[in-house]
């Protein structure tokens, strides 16, 4: 009666096809190899002996965070995933040598690692710094003279009463309202978790203050964009002060639209397929402003359209008023590196009880999102080096695969698809190549 336990199922409609369970050996995420490689080159182990403080005894704080961050890298959004991933072999791989046969931890430890012990102050702080300087690590193979910041607010809907949360008009839904850095690589920088009722830019000069005297301090020319949240005469100010370039989207008003008068009509006679693009810039001072500043306006007639489109700029930058509103444009891409980090990463999902629980899992998942987005601009090939961190993530790190153990030696044989031998070997061999400071 046992046998159908142990002997592998014989099927009926192929006598000479066999069924065998083996999962302990089988491996659905064996590209997620390559990321380990890279968090080595990177230095991701001394990061966390450095800012992390040990209490488990069992799992090294290192294996914990690795299986915390690699598991919402691989898309496995619940902890609850962690019964299967503990025995899957890349996991038992990415992890201490001392868990390769045991396996990696189970959902109760790893929900007491991040509700608990990252989530006291000190552990906190540490992971915050270990996500920057992990990002620094990256930048230092960048001889660029100048770093864009952008910075955008998002939602992280809930469901209950989870402390902090609270109905957000603008979002039309209870949520949390996360605030995120970003550099023109899709680096987040910084990442912050707020209640959900606050402005989009509150706390913005907590992000952002600190990452401006850092990029300063390495010699960098610094622009800051950001959408029409951001128009704060204390922010213009404080940039200015600083010697930081900006370009900020403002809301339009009626002064606003008497300056641009003279460019808002539409011409006679029957209108272009192509859309009619006028662009102006003028000084203007708002009642609250304690100087004029620039402001750049582009006006849009579209076919069908009655009404223009119309938007403005305020900027301390000297740019063509066509270049400029291409520049602000770009900003575009921090929503879609948001929208990224959601589907990929998963790190709205945000379902601990205690807000101090929840900010912890923003991290983890702000870690993940950076490493995959940090394979991405390091070490893909040219020709795949556009693809989202979703395909990235179902085409390169989902690849299936099996370990054998011999005496000396595991081998991970891993399926060709994506991911070929070719493939694997040239990223193989540019995270190699990274030129990254010693220490």
């Amino acid at each position: 009666m046992g046998e159908w336990k142990t002997k592998p199922f014989q099927l009926s409609f192929n006598g000479l096809l066999k069924v065998e369970f083996q999962g302990s050996q089988v491996t659905s995420d064996g590209g997620l190899i390559l990321i380990r490689e890279l968090d080595e080159r990177l230095g991701l182990g001394n990061l966390i002996d450095e800012h992390l403080t040990e209490s488990n005894k069992k799992f090294s704080l290192a294996d914990l965070l690795r299986q915390s961050v690699y598991s919402r890298l691989a898309g496995y959004e619940d902890l609850n995933d962690a019964v299967r991933v503990s025995a899957d072999p890349t996991f038992r791989l990415i992890s201490s040598k001392k868990n390769w046969d045991r396996g990696a931890a189970l959902t109760s430890t790893l929900h007491g690692f991040e509700t608990e012990m990252l989530a006291t102050e000190e552990n906190l702080i540490g992971l915050m710094a270990m996500n920057r300087e992990l990002v620094g690590q990256a930048e230092a193979t960048d001889d660029s003279k100048r770093v864009v910041l952008d910075m955008d607010s998002t939602e992280s809907p809930v469901h209950g009463q989870q402390e902090g949360s609270s109905y957000n008009g603008h979002f039309e839904s209870v949520c949390y309202h996360p605030l995120m850095l970003f550099n023109q690589y899709g680096d987040c920088l910084a990442a912050k978790l707020r209640p959900g009722h606050v402005h989009s830019a509150q706390d913005w000069d907590e992000l952002l203050l600190p990452e401006i005297e850092r990029q300063q301090a390495d010699g960098k020319q610094v622009t800051f964009r950001a959408d029409a949240a951001f128009a704060k005469p204390e922010i213009y100010e404080t940039l200015e002060e600083r010697g930081v370039q900006y370009a900020i989207r403002i809301p339009a008003n009626r002064s606003l639209e008497w300056e641009i008068e003279d460019i808002l009509f539409r011409p006679p006679g029957r209108p272009s397929q192509k859309p009619l693009v006028r662009y102006k810039s003028f000084p203007y001072q708002a009642e609250s402003w304690s100087k004029p500043r620039r402001l750049v306006a582009k006006v849009e007639h579209h076919l069908g359209e009655l009404f223009p489109r119309v938007g403005f700029i305020v900027t301390n930058m000297s740019l063509p008023s066509r270049s400029l509103v291409r520049f602000y444009n770009k900003r575009g891409t921090a929503e879609q590196w948001i929208k990224e980090g959601k589907q990929a990463t998963h790190w709205t999902r945000l379902s601990c009880h205690r807000f101090r629980g929840n900010e912890v899992r923003l991290q983890l998942s702000v870690l993940a999102y950076n490493l995959g987005n940090l394979l991405r601009r390091l070490g893909l090939p040219r020709s795949i080096k556009s693809w989202s961190l979703s395909s990235l993530q179902h085409r390169l790190l989902r690849t299936g695969g099996r370990l054998i153990r011999h005496a000396r030696y595991y081998w991970l044989i891993l399926s060709e698809g994506h991911l070929n031998r070719k493939r694997f070997g040239e990223m193989l061999h540019r995270i190699w190549a990274l030129d990254l400071p010693s220490g």
